[in-house]
């Protein structure tokens, strides 16, 4: 039996290939042996060059890529759960109430205004209509979103305003743990101090963050601690 959590998230030995189907059955190794544990009320970023993982790293933790060896271990209900070997139920279970993901990319509803979209994701976090309503309205002021556009879907604005939205949903539901894929890519600077300004607010409540930020100055604002992802490539793909 695994002992209670002293952190939020402790990867273990995580390792990560693809086999390439359309080239032969041909695989390319992305990470080996990846060890790192991020604690409650801080930041770990992930560093190296593009190309190295990141990304796939944050994925196996949300649960997207299945993993080829060793644990992803999240703490979820005050006990940890292994997501690399955790059934798909577990793991909706998980991104309901543990996980919150915030990618650079929209993932949204068709035909569903921006207001109902981050409401939407507020009022799952135990919150009442009202409070969602709320949280989804200050959010989407700080972030600068229009109140004229609140109403219409966001494949309908413009991608900075998909962008700011997007992030709105993803800071909309509190969960403990929140992993952030490039979410100030694109931003201006008013933009993105806000970010930064979500992110310390969330350290301050306690959630766990582990995020990937090419932007070297909001890095440096919001890291307690840099992973460099170099340090677990394979050592076929370091020889390639």
């Amino acid at each position: 039996m695994l002992e209670k959590p002293q952190g939020m998230i402790r990867l273990e030995g995580v390792a990560k290939t693809f086999v390439m189907h359309l080239r032969g059955g041909a695989r390319l190794p992305i990470v080996a042996n990846v060890n790192f544990t991020v604690a409650a009320g801080t930041c770990v970023v992930l560093g190296g060059p593009s190309g190295i993982g990141k990304s796939s790293v944050l994925k196996m933790i949300y649960g997207n890529y299945r993993t080829d060896a060793g644990r992803i271990l999240v703490s979820h209900r005050g006990e940890w759960r292994d997501v690399a070997a955790a059934p798909p139920r577990l793991v909706l279970e998980m991104r309901r109430e543990t996980i919150g993901y915030v990618s650079q990319f929209l993932r949204t509803i068709p035909r569903v205004g921006a207001l109902d979209i981050v409401t939407a994701a507020a009022h799952d976090g135990n919150v009442s209509e009202a409070e969602a309503r709320g949280i989804a309205s200050e959010l989407l002021t700080r972030l600068n979103v229009p109140e004229r556009l609140w109403s219409l879907p966001p494949a309908t604005v413009s991608g900075g305003e998909q962008q700011r939205i997007n992030i709105a949903t993803g800071f909309a539901a509190r969960r403990p743990v929140l992993l952030l894929d490039e979410p100030t890519a694109s931003l201006d600077d008013a933009n993105r101090a806000v970010v930064v300004e979500l992110i310390a607010e969330r350290k301050r409540r306690g959630v766990a963050i582990l995020g990937i930020f090419h932007d070297a100055a909001v890095r440096e604002q919001v890291a307690d601690h840099i992973v460099d992802v170099t340090q677990f490539q394979p050592e076929t793909a370091q020889h390639a």
